[in-house]
């Protein structure tokens, strides 16, 4: 799931486990990338059962994050889900913590994160190479004050924001490219004794 400074904050604990389940995240995500689609067309993109998509749209809908779109829809009896938020989620942990069964919530989340972030850069590095389909991996070193960073983080939000605009839809030339980045002070603790 797109998780933007410009998102839809997530305040309530029972939200951040809704979308801790990678079936639910990913079908966030192909709705922020692609807009409003069906149960059966998110079950085609995600290799799901049809059913099992439908089951998770209502669980997203029961907590507010996505909603279905008349205007998309062929007739009444169509049911079109749309995400609430166009620009994604903001999760800030510190804040959700602080709540009754926060810690929990987080603990789940970012167990989930961690291990995304994981299979994400492992798909990076190991994934099947195909001349049609462009990967890149990028690893910089800049240094900044904390109110750089965040003004840069703001602004490569801003250019991703502005391509999701722009490609959203169900184009059958294009596929849904996944970035992920991470921006955080140098981890020190990567840093070996014989490096």
């Amino acid at each position: 799931m797109p998780y933007h400074s410009q998102g839809q904050p997530v305040h309530d604990p029972k939200i951040l486990r809704a979308i801790s389940h990678p079936v639910r995240n990913r079908i966030l995500t192909e709705l922020t990338a692609s807009g409003s689609m069906r149960a059966a067309d998110l079950a085609r993109e995600l290799d799901i059962p049809a059913n099992q998509a439908s089951f998770h749209l209502r669980q997203l809908a029961k907590y507010g994050l996505v909603e279905e779109d008349p205007d998309a829809a062929r007739d009444k009896r169509d049911r079109v889900w749309r995400p609430t938020s166009e620009h994604g989620l903001m999760v800030k942990l510190d804040d959700l913590e602080k709540q009754p069964g926060g810690q929990a919530a987080a603990a789940v989340f970012v167990q989930n994160a961690a291990s995304w972030g994981h299979a994400v850069v492992d798909s990076a590095y190991h994934g099947p190479r195909d001349p049609k389909t462009l990967r890149t991996i990028n690893e910089n070193a800049i240094r900044l004050t904390q109110e750089e960073a965040g003004q840069l983080a703001e602004e490569l939000d801003a250019v991703i924001t502005t391509w999701i605009g722009r490609t959203r839809g169900r184009d059958p030339e294009r596929r849904t490219y996944l970035w992920f980045s991470v921006l955080q002070p140098y981890p020190e603790s990567l840093v070996g004794d014989d490096a």
